[in-house]
């Protein structure tokens, strides 16, 4: 059934061991991130079975309802209204602000749980956790964390790339590591946990440059597409194909390249000009803007040009293809990290698997 995505379990299995040995080698351990496909069971179950330390996700509903081994981290900070699922559905979870860690507390005592929190720290990407500099507010909110009958300091962390795009380096990381040491020697806990950020490291991983101390990461991208996220490159050893978008052609024409009449805005309020390149082949595909980021598509075949998407519908330019297509025929592409967290989303996408050999 199309459209579907397709995802590899050899590829993606590859990508786990090697990323876990790499990490392994450098004493740091792994959270394999799950949200970009939405903890599909099958990949779940595929991480499950490998060297990996933890899993990790930014929704609760996810972690929830997850078969795992496996310790489950929960990444996004949490709400002060979903306290009692985070303590039912995860182990560990990264927080930040004092009144939702005093209710998080509150759950774990009604739920009869110890559970383990990483507090997050901002060392400059101006995204989660407490500033770097505000060293009475790390103090305070980790010695409640200490203090608290129910919850555990497990840990600190950091994000970084995501929102500011600051890349990870000897600075914010061992900078990171100095307030573990800092508030170890303060408040006379041992914490194990130093959460050094994400798939952005991967350039320092192969380079064998993490700083000391920095003994956690959280790897999303790199597992699912290969890539370095601080340079947006594949990394050398991980596939990038693990996943493929397969969409059926319904309509198949020579026509214009340029719409023909007075312009407005289109679906999606946008104003865009089309060049008049003259006459063109173009397929229409059954996928469309309400599935899949269409910016984060590239097509197998070198020769297929993309030049629009509505809702429903994806426009292709099949004149330098490298093969005749035919209306019933399948073209392939391989997603982004976007653009296979909308498809994974899409109830109207198929999922389906090249099983592991």
């Amino acid at each position: 059934m199309y459209p579907r995505i397709v995802a590899d379990l050899n590829k993606l299995k590859e990508n786990l061991d090697f990323l876990n040995d790499l990490c392994h080698g450098q004493g740091i351990e792994t959270a394999i991130v799950t949200k970009v496909f939405c903890a599909d069971p099958i990949i779940v179950s595929l991480i499950d079975s490998s060297g990996a330390d933890m899993i990790a996700d930014s929704r609760t509903q996810n972690l929830s309802g997850m078969k795992t081994t496996k310790p489950r981290l929960l990444l996004r900070i949490g709400m002060q209204s979903e306290t009692d699922s985070i303590v039912s559905c995860s182990e560990i979870s990264m927080q930040s602000e004092l009144e939702t860690v005093l209710k998080l507390n509150d759950s774990a005592k009604k739920l009869g749980k110890i559970h383990r929190v990483i507090l997050m720290i901002d060392m400059g990407d101006l995204r989660e956790g407490i500033f770097k500099t505000d060293h009475d507010a790390i103090i305070k909110t980790a010695k409640a964390i200490d203090d608290a009958d129910c919850l555990e300091m497990y840990g600190i962390g950091v994000n970084l790339t995501c929102y500011g795009g600051i890349l990870p380096d000897e600075d914010n990381l061992g900078g990171l590591v100095a307030i573990k040491n800092r508030l170890e020697r303060e408040l006379g806990v041992s914490i194990p946990v130093v959460s050094g950020g994400n798939s952005s490291t991967m350039g320092m991983l192969m380079n064998r440059s993490v700083p000391a101390g920095i003994n956690h990461l959280r790897l999303g991208e790199s597992f699912v597409l290969g890539n370095d996220t601080a340079v947006g490159k594949p990394v050398k050893g991980l596939n990038t194909d693990c996943f493929v978008l397969e969409a059926e052609i319904v309509e198949l024409k020579t026509k214009p390249s340029k719409p023909i009449g007075k312009s407005g805005p289109n679906a999606f309020g946008e104003y865009l000009e089309y060049p008049d390149r003259g006459l063109m082949k173009r397929a229409v595909l059954a996928i469309g803007r309400q599935d899949v980021s269409v910016d984060g598509l590239t097509p197998v075949d070198v020769g297929v040009e993309i030049i629009g998407a509505s809702s429903d519908h994806l426009i292709v330019n099949l004149t330098e293809a490298n093969k005749e297509y035919r209306v019933g025929d399948v073209l392939r592409f391989i997603p982004d990290y976007g653009a296979l967290l909308h498809l994974y989303t899409s109830k109207y996408v198929d999922k389906t698997y090249i099983d592991l050999k």
